[in-house]
């Protein structure tokens, strides 16, 4: 058995601009995770079936095929294919499925076949599915809405509330009807079912990913992109497959350009290693390793209905050069002030402690004014309006230019929840992820021990639950302070094996 799971993403600064490989994004890796569980099955000879027990009827079957030639093929719905046991290459991939399909499994399962049979040879890959293989696919609640599991249980929205909700609660709906949370579940699903199919193909050791091998994360990175891009119709940015992968980073795109021959091509007409290999130096992609500051918390909150990111993006990204390198200098001024708070605690652990008690019992706007008679403890907290300023400095940038492209990046709704929010003490800041719009916020606070210095978790918890004009419900993720992809144990993961025998009809 193989597990691994992908953590799912925020974009806090960086939204549309991340598009262009000129500039670079902040993408948070969240704590709510992807898993997929590949399994050796017995008595299903090139058999491959999919289920993902949070939804109704969501199996799917796939049946591979080998034949003497190199080409992998996807056959219509419905259609068994000849099995030849005299042949040596994967040449044929078809499959009986349920009544819904699922492009972003099946061409996981396709073209990381066809990449392994690249690599590997056609003779392993047969063997290796000589008994068939089950795969489960399950994500943590936060991906999904759940106003509605906590109507069914009469509870207020809140993190005490959805924690009593199983994990890997089913949703009671088919696949195509869930309501998302925009955490990046597309990405985070193909990530882990991609590596999870690598390792137990044998293309590597679990071992090297669990040592973070860079050769071994780039490969699925990029294989994970490509089949992302191939998914979706479109060469997106990438951040949030990178998240999946390498955890929280500062992101700057690859080349759409090395894809592009794959984009355009059917399965077996154009070998993938070549482009998709991590010596093929066209992957251009940066990441700088980030982690958000030291007792700070990241809080995300579900607000009511989605935008549509493609058509908001086409107008925005009309808007002139000389914007979006003002945008683009706010951006970086949030890593770096986040990155000086990080290097003040390495420095001065005790008066970085001593600064946020100060600044925690304060809303951001006073910080400047503070002072005191310890330098470092006034320079810190000086530090972390430094951050403040920066977070209001991207939201008014992403606001104007929204209102100048006739978009609601950030719209007034938003506008004033987040306004609301960051006048609650020890509140550094918030913005809406990624792309804006009305269906998500994020909030960065202070968290410490002390009691008797007030909770901004709970205070903010509590300013969305009296929320009036939308309604805001909370999720569980914070930061990942793990890596990206990471190998799993399955009895290690709460709630996973229970979830892997419930099966919607």
């Amino acid at each position: 058995m193989t597990v691994t799971s992908a953590p799912g993403k925020v974009l806090i600064a960086g939204g549309y601009l991340v598009l262009d490989p000129l500039y670079s994004g902040l993408v948070i890796a969240a704590s709510s995770r992807f898993y997929t569980v590949v399994e050796d099955a017995i008595g299903k000879p090139n058999t491959i079936v999919v289920k993902s027990p949070q939804f109704i009827g969501a199996i799917w079957e796939y049946r591979v095929s080998f034949s003497s030639d190199y080409k992998l093929e996807l056959a219509p719905e419905g259609l068994v294919p000849l099995l030849s046991s005299h042949v040596e290459t994967l040449s044929d991939l078809t499959y009986r499925a349920s009544e819904s399909k699922n492009k972003f499994v099946q061409l996981a399962l396709e073209r990381t076949l066809q990449l392994i049979k690249e690599m590997k040879g056609g003779e392993h890959v047969r063997n290796a599915l000589q008994n068939g293989l089950d795969v489960t696919i399950l994500g943590d609640n936060d991906f999904y809405s759940q106003r509605s599991q906590l109507e069914k249980r009469n509870l207020p929205p809140s993190l005490e509330s959805l924690r009593k909700i199983p994990p890997f609660v089913p949703l009671g709906v088919k696949i195509e009807n869930v309501h998302k949370t925009g955490m990046g579940s597309s990405a985070a699903l193909i990530t882990s079912v991609v590596g999870s199919l690598m390792i137990h193909l044998k293309v590597f050791g679990s071992v090297d990913l669990s040592r973070d091998i860079e050769e071994t994360r780039r490969l699925i990175h990029n294989a994970a992109q490509y089949i992302h891009c191939l998914a979706q119709g479109k060469v997106g940015s990438g951040f949030d497959v990178s998240s999946a992968i390498f955890g929280s980073h500062i992101y700057t795109r690859f080349d759409p350009k090395v894809i592009q021959p794959l984009m355009e091509s059917s399965i077996g007409e154009t070998s993938l290693l070549p482009t998709l290999s991590p010596e093929n130096n066209a992957w251009t992609y940066r990441v700088q390793p980030f982690r958000l500051p030291p007792l700070t918390r990241l809080l995300l909150a579900d607000v009511d209905a989605g935008s549509d990111s493609p058509s908001m993006a086409s107008k925005v990204l009309k808007w002139p050069l000389e914007y979006w390198t003002s945008l683009d200098q706010a951006n970086m001024e949030v890593s770096q002030a986040l990155l000086k708070l990080s290097e003040s605690y390495r420095v001065h652990p005790i008066e970085y402690s001593t600064a946020l008690k100060t600044a925690v019992l304060r809303p951001a706007v006073e910080w400047h004014s503070l002072t005191g008679k310890n330098g470092v403890v006034v320079e810190i907290i000086q530090h972390f309006d430094r951050a403040y300023r920066a977070i209001q400095a991207v939201r008014q940038q992403m606001k104007r230019m929204g209102e100048l492209a006739g978009v609601p990046i950030e719209p007034d709704e938003q506008t004033r929840l987040l306004d609301s929010c960051t006048g609650v003490p020890g509140v550094i800041g918030g913005g809406v992820p990624g792309a804006g719009g009305y269906d998500a916020i994020w909030i960065l606070i202070i968290e410490l021990d002390d009691a008797s210095l007030g909770s901004p978790l709970a205070n903010v918890q509590k300013l969305w639950q009296g929320w009036q004009e939308m309604n805001v419900s909370p999720l569980l993720a914070e930061e990942s302070l793990s890596s990206g992809l990471r190998m799993e144990q399955l009895n290690e993961v709460n709630g996973l094996a229970e979830a892997m025998k419930f099966v919607q009809e």
